[in-house]
């Protein structure tokens, strides 16, 4: 009985492995430094949002601040 069940289990096995071949991994890389410094960036142009003391000045920070965290998504 256990022969015949490795003899199915192998045929089945090697009859799908000739068939489907082997599975491919494809792993996401790791975030480059260009990355990690324009998330910098976009921290340190959070913080001039927050510290900003004029409307004008907010306006102007938070336009910078939306430039930087397209290409902060971009480079994602």
């Amino acid at each position: 009985m256990e022969s015949n069940w490795n003899g199915i289990k192998e045929a089945i096995a090697s009859t799908c492995h000739d068939f489907l071949g082997h599975k491919k991994h494809h792993h996401k890389e790791w975030i480059t430094v260009d990355t990690l410094d324009k998330i910098q960036e976009k921290r340190n142009k959070k913080t001039a949002i927050n510290t900003s003391r004029t409307r004008a000045e907010k306006t102007k920070a938070q336009a910078e601040y939306t430039e930087v965290n397209k290409q902060v998504k971009r480079s994602i």
